[in-house]
């Protein structure tokens, strides 16, 4: 095809603002013009010709140079390639239109090969948007992904070319975001300062309000609360930002996922700790938790039970805290999947929340499909229940509604989760015992279980764990006297000579105590004379 290059003077004449051209007096100067490229181009589609043309060179040579680049990345497509072909002379328009710096040529021969674009001015944030529109998960996992890349992924990375995306630029991003906490603990402790300030200035006066009014000014400038990015959070923002750039490897856009290499602080899950009588009256005296996982012993669980045993969720607290049932789990459980006669119910969905609002999920994971045997006082519990449930049903006639699940609402509507939770927190605050939270009564029902000597198979399978692993990663703490007795019975298997000696004395001392007992038996027993 035909290709070549040309000078060109780009001064104007100063009456009609036209190009001079050939007619420039300076054209002959050495120095005066710069140098263009033209390269005709495969047409079209329908017919219609392209080129790809450039200007602005300061030399012959360097002009010439981006022309045979131009043929170079011409003859990269074989003749009886259209496609390649087509996607090459296409590249080329691109590139001319934008004014983009010329593709190498190898690296354009690997793109082509592997099937890739050949341009790969794809930003991250571009990516971001066409892989999330693409994921077909539920709404509370678009919504989570959303909220990583928007306020995190997009302000750091969004702008950067995607095939140039590299480990340093994510370790700078995670610096960022630790650099504005420790902006965000400032402000917030200055707002806060600010209030406590603000409250200690009285009401009356004209004096008074003038100052307030000042100081609530001095407030409105400070950042509002914010809380920060912490480890976990983190953790995730790395784990969205890999997922996506998988897939992007997968769809052979790049061949390189920076993600999984930049390094950043680990998490370190907090491990579930028993209320023992210590931890109580520590809490009692500092009002502070030892562990944000804490779990009841088995007589601080018989006595919440105890205590609820009149509320209409009854059934569903007794269910959790036995058989460890997660509370969207309990929220979404229907009566067709519980068979009380057999004893036993199928975990086959879930209520979740996403924001405030409520939707049907199935369960996260395949291990979250699971069959749950049940104990004969948790089928008397759950029999009661729906008998009760039956007699609301008959109460509310037909403003029942009918959704099929075993704890619903006083009309029969879902639970809201949220509600759930925060119903079970007032019930533990009245009872008067150690707070815990909602999710640690599946926590005390998988301890109760390995503390009953229970495989941890059969444990992991009723909590719906996908590895026996994570049940020994977090049910790492026992009832005190479980570990006592374990530690006994550890201690007697090591034949220590000190033992040994131990042993002789305190059978030695026996003896000379039984011996000085008799010998004075007998002469208690002597005649007189």
């Amino acid at each position: 095809m035909k290709g070549s290059t040309y000078r060109r003077c780009s001064c104007r004449d100063p009456e009609t603002g036209k190009e001079l051209g050939s007619s420039c007096p300076k054209r002959n100067s050495r120095n005066h013009c710069t140098h263009s490229v033209r390269q005709e181009l495969p047409p079209r589609e329908d017919g219609s010709r392209r080129s790809f043309a450039r200007g602005g060179y300061a030399s012959l040579k360097a002009a010439q140079a981006d022309l045979d680049r131009v043929r170079a990345l011409l003859g990269l497509a074989d003749a009886d390639d259209p496609e390649g072909v087509h996607l090459i002379a296409e590249m080329l328009s691109d590139v001319s239109r934008d004014k983009l710096p010329l593709p190498d040529v190898e690296e354009t021969r690997r793109r082509l090969n592997a099937g890739q674009d050949l341009v790969g001015s794809l930003t991250v944030a571009e990516w971001l948007d066409r892989w999330l529109a693409g994921k077909r998960i539920r709404k509370s996992g678009i919504s989570r992904y959303e909220t990583d890349i928007r306020v995190h992924l997009k302000p750091h990375i969004g702008t950067r070319r995607l095939d140039r995306l590299r480990v340093s630029h994510l370790s700078e991003m995670f610096t960022a975001i630790t650099d504005a906490n420790a902006d965000i603990l400032e402000q917030n402790a200055q707002r806060r300062a600010a209030v406590e300030d603000l409250a200690t200035v009285p009401w009356k006066g004209a004096e008074n309000r003038a100052r307030r009014k000042a100081m609530k000014a001095a407030i409105d400038a400070i950042p509002p609360f914010r809380r920060v990015t912490g480890p976990s959070t983190r953790q995730h923002i790395k784990a969205t930002l890999r997922a996506a750039l998988n897939d992007a490897i997968g769809q052979q856009i790049i061949t390189f996922n920076p993600a999984a290499h930049v390094e950043i602080d680990s998490v370190r899950k907090p491990k579930a700790l028993v209320w023992t009588d210590e931890r109580v009256a520590k809490w009692q005296q500092t009002g502070e938790k030892p562990s944000p996982v804490m779990v009841w012993t088995p007589e601080q669980t018989g006595a919440f039970l105890d205590f609820v045993a009149e509320d209409r969720l009854y059934a569903m607290w007794h269910l959790i805290a036995f058989r460890g049932l997660r509370r969207g789990e309990a929220c979404g459980q229907p009566w067709s999947e519980t068979n009380l006669d057999r004893h036993s119910l199928t975990v086959i969905g879930q209520l979740v929340q996403d924001g405030w609002d409520v939707e049907a999920s199935e369960p996260k994971t395949d291990s979250g499909f699971r069959v749950v045997a049940l104990d004969d006082d948790t089928v008397g519990v759950l029999e009661r229940h729906r008998k009760q449930q039956e007699a609301d049903r008959a109460e509310w006639g037909t403003a029942w509604v009918e959704t099929g699940l075993v704890f619903t609402q006083e009309n029969g509507s879902w639970l809201h989760p949220g509600k759930v939770t925060d119903l079970f927190e007032r019930l533990v605050a009245a009872s008067g015992l150690p707070p815990i939270r909602l999710h640690d009564l599946r926590h005390g029902a998988a301890t109760l279980m390995l503390a009953a000597d229970i495989d941890v198979k059969i444990v992991s399978d009723t909590l719906g764990h996908s590895d026996t692993r994570i049940t020994r990663d977090i049910y790492q703490s026992v009832f005190p006297h479980v570990g006592k007795n374990a530690a006994e019975a550890t201690a007697k298997l090591v034949p220590l000579q000190r033992k040994v000696e131990e042993e002789k004395v305190r059978k030695a001392a026996k003896k000379a105590k039984a011996r000085a007992k008799a010998k004075k038996k007998g002469k208690r027993k002597r005649p007189k004379k």
